[in-house]
């Protein structure tokens, strides 16, 4: 009777933009060749042709790259369409086979040879590559939308730095500082000396038309355009009018990304119409957050209990355990992105909305306080809610289930 394993050829594929570095081994870790080739379409049916005269007599190729999602994203592809099975080496596994080896030097040919015994060692375990070209287009727009934000949030610090010269207390009436009304007003008024000769009323129809007739925390336009006059002070400086096409400047990119983000999250929501998703109908859960989740975790038949969903997330504790002392700890791996997206919706589900705190999901919110009445800290509640979210959205996602919200409830007055 023979191994599993001996029926197959394994070869490790070091992806990278321009070429790829692929080295055959059979079962018992023997080299048996080395392919360079170009990362282009065209050349890679020659590759698998090359593949098949390497091939060990009575086995078959199993494929393992070390990047399935960028790089090399189209060699999976072509692989899995042709028949063979390919499998996702992760990096780190790649860099501990190398140092475990202790290979000083670092090569592509290395790399591979690397990928290709990981792929033995661990045959059961490496995930199969997803070719399922709506996960990765939903991944492509959800990393879209987050490069995005980052690029929004480092120009709205820049836009600080700039505007805290003209408008030392702008905090106070204008607390988001991408909100419609105050990058309308910066972009008219980048500094004080722009609102020489204007009257309250002037500027409350700014503030209001930018609005939508809303300038926020419950105030007026002209109550905000007389805050406003009132607060600030002659801040004249040289090269003035430089400074003010600076914050022109600046607030015409964070528009344009504000617009860009919409459009995005547009795309998202009729591009979550392919898949049979049911997640936003819990209230936490908006478009963003389900495609986010969609698009970490993929289909969700790879994923056969909750608990190894919980485990791919990060969220199921680690147990460290020697004779009769066993501790968990919380797990420092895992998809760290899921874990985020987990985190912040465990949050978001704990919490009060609206001027009365009303509780958003009593259920998550008695589980939570439930936690803490038992012992545990804050963390580790919020730890417990992210695992049982884990179990509710496994079962969604494997059932196309809607989640049933219970009522909104008043949030119980603190008892001295």
């Amino acid at each position: 009777m023979t191994h599993p394993k001996m029926g197959y050829t394994y070869v490790g594929v070091d992806s990278h933009k321009d070429t790829h570095t692929a080295v055959f081994l059979d079962c018992f870790f023997e080299i048996l060749g080395e392919v360079s080739f170009k990362n282009i379409p065209s050349s890679f049916p020659a590759f698998l042709e090359k593949a098949e005269s390497l091939r060990a007599d009575g086995t078959e190729l199993m494929f393992g790259l070390e990047d399935a999602s960028m790089y090399g994203r189209l060699l999976a592809a072509f692989l899995a369409r042709n028949g063979h099975r390919v499998k996702h080496v992760n990096a780190l596994l790649v860099a501990r086979e190398r140092k475990n080896r202790n290979i000083v030097e670092k090569t592509d040919a290395v790399d591979a040879e690397c990928a290709a015994r990981v792929l033995i060692s661990k045959f059961g375990e490496l995930p199969g590559v997803d070719i399922d070209d709506r996960y990765y287009m939903l991944r492509t727009l959800v990393m879209r939308r987050g490069f995005i934000v980052k690029n929004n949030i480092s120009l709205m610090n820049h836009l600080h730095s700039i505007i805290l010269q003209h408008y030392p207390g702008y905090q106070s009436f204008f607390p988001n500082i991408d909100s419609m009304a105050s990058l309308a007003f910066l972009m008219r008024f980048p500094s004080p000396a722009a609102l020489e000769g204007v009257t309250h009323g002037e500027l409350a129809a700014v503030l209001m038309e930018a609005s939508n007739n809303r300038v926020g925390a419950g105030k007026s336009g002209m109550e905000r355009a007389r805050e406003i006059l009132d607060m600030i002070q002659d801040t004249a400086l040289p090269f003035q009018e430089i400074r003010d096409e600076a914050v022109r400047s600046t607030v015409r990119q964070i528009q344009a990304n504000l617009t860009e983000i919409k459009q995005l999250e547009k795309t998202m929501a009729l591009f979550l119409k392919k898949f049979e998703c049911t997640l936003t109908s819990m209230d936490g859960i908006d478009i963003v957050c389900a495609a986010q989740i969609l698009a970490c975790i993929g289909d969700i038949k790879n994923f056969p209990t909750p608990a190894k969903l919980a485990r791919y997330a990060g969220i199921a504790p680690v147990t460290y355990a020697s004779g009769q002392k066993t501790l968990q700890y919380a797990n420092q791996r895992g998809n760290r992105e899921l874990n985020s997206v987990f985190y912040l919706l465990a949050v978001r589900l704990i919490t009060t909305v609206g001027v009365t705190n009303r509780i958003r999901n009593p259920f998550f919110y008695e589980y939570y306080h439930k936690k803490i009445s038992e012992g545990k800290t804050k963390r580790q509640a919020l730890k417990c809610v992210q695992r049982r979210l884990v179990n509710i959205i496994w079962t969604m996602m494997k059932n196309s289930e809607e989640y049933v919200n219970p009522p909104l409830l008043e949030k119980p007055k603190e008892t001295s």
